[in-house]
């Protein structure tokens, strides 16, 4: 990846987080700490890696994601907006009654959402359908589903984790956002999914582990997973929840609260501050 293409990645990346910022305010609502630590890995994969047709959503052979950590809604709906799926002024509409834009994926409603999600665990067993369709379609699509590290607490997930390695579904890539928090604290402290490499490792999957904020991590890690035959591929993600917004940055508070006026206006103003730095370099 050449330093512009880099560049432009991590300005899209600082907008994808002012829309998560702008839609949670808007709503009063919502889980903007653990939207904001999965901006670059959605960044990468909808701006960069997957087949993809904003005028085409629902192509036979393009590729599929699963935000199996539905509550990062917001995250999902920036990255589509800026991507082109609608337009970017509908975040301000996030969690309204009469708006599309649910508080949890709606792949009736939402352009380019392939998976209606919420259920914590139930999203990587849905994709875990699509891998074994693009298996037996002749590997014709990828497909990629976001955890998060208090979602693998769920038993669901290694059922499903069972059968992505007994099908040797190599084109599913199970990507952990470990941001060490979910809502009642740390994982640690509600219950320990460590060691989280190893135990995908043990259920049979190709393991890589990196910097989630880290284009050139990523991309190497997409790469990876790729080559790798015969079995799925589990990309686990150190990242800081709330990133890039100063205040948010670790605080588990943050999980599932919606900025205020002052503290939207705070966030917005950093993040321009951010865009201004990175168009400046």
């Amino acid at each position: 990846m050449d330093k512009a293409e880099k560049k432009q990645l991590r300005l899209t990346a600082l907008r994808v987080r002012k829309g998560i910022i702008e839609g949670t305010y808007n709503a009063k609502s919502g889980h903007p700490g653990g939207s904001l630590s999965i901006a670059e890995i959605l960044t990468y994969l909808y701006f960069k890696e997957m087949n993809i047709d904003p005028k085409d959503p629902q192509k036979a052979d393009r590729d599929r994601f699963v935000l199996s950590k539905g509550h990062a809604a917001p995250a999902l709906y920036a990255t589509l907006a800026e991507r082109g799926f609608f337009p970017v002024e509908d975040l301000k509409t996030l969690r309204k009654s009469d708006s599309y834009l649910q508080g949890h994926p709606n792949m009736n409603h939402v352009p380019g959402v392939d998976m209606s999600t919420g259920s914590l665990g139930q999203g990587i067993s849905a994709a875990c359908g699509m891998a074994l369709a693009s298996q037996i379609e002749g590997n014709k699509f990828r497909v990629y589903t976001v955890l998060g590290d208090g979602e693998i607490e769920e038993g669901q997930v290694w059922e499903a984790c069972m059968f992505a390695a007994a099908k040797k579904l190599d084109t599913l890539t199970v990507i952990v956002d470990n941001n060490n928090l979910q809502i009642d604290g740390t994982v640690e402290e509600v219950n320990s999914p460590y060691p989280i490499p190893e135990k995908f490792a043990a259920f049979g999957f190709n393991v890589i582990e990196i910097d989630g904020h880290c284009y050139d991590c990523i991309e190497d890690a997409i790469e990876k997973a790729k080559a790798c035959k015969g079995k799925p591929t589990a990309i686990i993600m150190k990242t800081i929840k709330g990133k890039d917004v100063s205040y948010m940055e670790n605080q588990v508070n943050w999980h599932g609260a919606a900025p205020k006026q002052e503290q939207y206006e705070q966030a917005m103003a950093e993040l321009d501050a951010k865009i201004a730095a990175v168009e400046a370099e």
